[in-house]
């Protein structure tokens, strides 16, 4: 992991599937668990996923918090 990883969770968003368009941070539990279980894509967007799948694993969600924009 590279620490500009974490920010990139709240700024970069789900480029296909059922949640395109959706923040990597805030897709559901079951989507990333469904991933870990078929396997993340070898890419940049897999990498990042896996990263969310660990952190939304261990309850630590909100460690993004004060990364993301105020609305």
């Amino acid at each position: 992991m590279q620490p500009e990883d974490l920010q990139k969770l709240v700024e970069r968003s789900m480029p296909f599937g059922k949640y395109e368009g959706r923040l990597i941070a805030d897709l559901p539990g079951d989507y990333l668990n469904w991933f870990a279980r078929e396997g993340f894509p070898k890419s940049e967007i897999g990498r990042l996923l896996q990263l969310m799948h660990e952190i939304d694993h261990n309850g630590l969600s909100d460690l993004l918090t004060p990364l993301r924009k105020p609305r």
